[in-house]
């Protein structure tokens, strides 16, 4: 057997790698197992069953059934993920709907998605308004009253199904809708259990909102392993440490800003002994990787995916500073060039997945053909990510293939760059374009938001960076904001920023 086989023959029973009979048979069980806290309130199977079975009971009553779709704007509760499951055993569509977005941003969705119902907080009714979203349109979901008597149901649904429909961020565009089916879903809970090292007894730090799939990909796994899931309503620095020790927590996924965070609270905020076992996701740099290891007494696992893949592709189990590791036993990857060709070792190519495993991938962006198109070829998944493999076989993400530039010969990731001024303690985010340059190519512009009360000249912030990039690699043009406009999922909409370069300071010219 190939490792991908290996792998299969000792996971699956009878589900086929779905997600209904897993769910089903979990939450029927009559083991007792806790397998969620809210807030340090534990539930266990039956009493998250019992809520289960009452939306199910409550959305046919509403006349939605399988194929239909339900889009949900709420915070993280203990019954936003029993109703989660409910939509999933019916085999109705879920549409997560980001709680950030504004009005414009609803209405895209739900005119572009088109659900049946929408479930929401009070909170947002004026957001919904705003989207011209009707009352009769949405419901509260603390106005629904489910009943204690009701019986699970387990309708006949197929793993290639739609289990929701995920907005990807849309930086250089409108937000595409990656159509996400059952197989996908349980795949993406396999993924996160081999990327974070999931092992009996784990307690899962999730903090991240369920309209992501770095949320939502958590909401199977106590029903693979036997963990549980320790859930809070947001992330807070503040309260961090203190609901980690409440919870006993284990494992933390990391995103964007995170650890960055944690590392740079004051030490007098940590207590003593606090420490986190695994943490494990993306955008740790190789010139972080020990202080951030050392201060928060963990095992970095880093990793590469994204949501058109069923979440994860590959992860570093090696400890390699910098790398994101090797493939997944059901992934591979190749890094090609423009021509279609393998690149060799240490040369920069797009990764282009495949899979033995039916399913994997995107079936289509909802109403998009064009991009589903671009994406799926000859059924392998063409990312528009780049990396670089070394002699070890390990992969180095580099950056969006689109989000990249070309400087004096040299292709120049904007990740990489933003990753070393995110560094400095006075900047809160950084985005690095392309823009035209007088002798051919580009030139680099960085945008920087400044922390409160924390704006540097401009010459004391390349002091600092000229040795953590190359030459080529620094910004010639620089430009403060006061905000980023941001995608659904906290990205920043780089095709917003004005590329005009004659309203920035100019790095040249400082020195003429």
């Amino acid at each position: 057997m190939n490792g991908f086989e290996q792998y299969f023959a000792k996971r699956i029973e009878d589900d086929q790698w779905d997600v209904v009979p897993l769910l089903y048979r979990g939450l029927t069980q009559t083991a007792e197992q806790d397998v969620i806290e809210f807030e340090s309130v534990p539930l266990s199977r039956k009493q998250l069953g019992q809520q289960v079975a009452g939306f199910q009971q409550w959305l046919a009553a509403r006349g939605i059934k399988k194929g239909d779709s339900v889009a949900v704007m709420l915070s993280n509760t203990a019954e936003h993920i029993a109703l989660l499951y409910a939509l999933m055993l019916s085999g109705v569509i879920w549409i997560p709907v980001n709680t950030k977005v504004k009005g414009p941003g609803v209405r895209y969705i739900v005119e572009h998605a088109v659900p049946s119902l929408i479930i929401a907080e009070a909170e947002f009714a004026e957001v919904l308004a705003d989207a011209g979203v009707s009352a009769e349109n949405w419901v509260e979901l603390q106005q629904i009253q489910i009943a204690s008597d009701a019986v699970l149901q387990n309708p006949a649904i197929a793993p290639s199904d739609t289990l929701c429909i995920i907005y990807t961020s849309g930086t250089t565009g409108a937000p595409k809708g990656v159509v996400f089916t059952h197989r996908m879903m349980r795949v993406a809970s396999e993924a996160a259990i081999q990327v974070a090292g999931v092992k009996e007894g784990a307690r899962l730090f999730l903090w991240e909102p369920l309209c992501h799939i770095g949320g939502a990909q958590m909401l199977l796994v106590p029903f693979l392993e036997r963990v549980c899931l320790l859930i809070v309503k947001r992330f807070s620095a503040s309260r961090f440490w203190s609901q980690w020790q409440a919870a006993r927590a284990t494992h933390l996924h990391y995103l964007g800003g995170i650890l960055d965070i944690l590392v740079r609270l004051p030490q007098d905020e940590v207590p003593e002994g606090a420490s986190i076992q695994t943490a494990w996701g993306a955008g740790v740099s190789k010139n972080a990787w020990q202080s951030v290891q050392e201060q928060l007494g963990c095992e970095l696992r880093e990793c590469y995916g994204m949501t058109e893949c069923s979440s994860f592709a590959t992860f570093n189990a090696s400890g390699k500073p910098g790398s994101i590791g090797t493939a997944l036993p059901w992934i591979q990857v190749e890094l090609l060039n423009d021509e279609g060709l393998e690149v060799g070792e240490g040369e920069i190519g797009q990764m282009v997945l495949s899979s033995p495993l039916e399913g994997v991938f995107l079936p289509a962006y909802l109403h998009n053909p064009e991009a589903t198109q671009k994406a799926l070829i000859q059924g392998k998944l063409y990312t528009g990510d780049a990396a670089w493999r070394d002699g070890d076989g390990d992969l180095f993400f580099v950056g969006r293939k689109t989000d990249s530039m070309r400087v004096r010969g040299e292709n120049v990731s904007a990740w990489e760059i933003e990753r070393v001024f995110a560094e400095h303690d006075a900047v809160e985010a950084s985005a690095a374009v392309g823009v035209a340059s007088e002798i051919g190519e580009q030139e680099i512009m960085l945008y920087v938001k400044f922390r409160p009360n924390s704006a540097v000249e401009w010459g004391t912030l390349i002091e600092w960076a000229t040795n953590k990039l190359a030459s080529y690699q620094m910004p010639r043009f620089y430009r403060a904001v006061d905000r980023f406009e941001l995608t659904p999922s906290e990205r920043i909409k780089k095709h917003c920023l004005d590329k005009n370069s004659a309203l920035a300071w100019d790095r040249h010219a400082a020195v003429a």
